[in-house]
């Protein structure tokens, strides 16, 4: 067997796809989840901002104070506990999966 030269090794640390994680579900890793309890929810947007994975979704809602709302994407959402913990005003409940 013969092993390739590093000429012809593909470029490492390179996205050959950009966006290609929207088509990959993560959210089965999880064996916790956050829960947003909106009426504790202050619209701070830290668990936003803090998300690594954009996984905290800001949403239009003129029922909603401030006129928004925040909700998870459980798809992708890989359960970090990080929005959690950033939560100033602990309106973001830390409960175990259940599948």
């Amino acid at each position: 067997m013969t092993l390739p030269g590093w000429k012809e090794l593909p470029e490492g640390a390179v996205v050959r796809e950009p966006g290609n994680t929207v088509t990959i579900s993560t959210g089965e890793w999880r064996v916790f989840k956050p829960v947003i309890i909106d009426e504790k929810c202050t619209r701070c947007r830290l668990c936003w901002i803090y998300c690594p994975d954009g996984t905290i979704i800001e949403v239009d809602d003129p029922n909603a104070p401030l006129g928004k709302r925040y909700e998870v994407d459980y798809e992708h959402c890989k359960g970090c506990g990080i929005c959690w913990k950033e939560c100033p005003v602990n309106a973001i409940e830390w409960v175990p999966e259940e599948r």
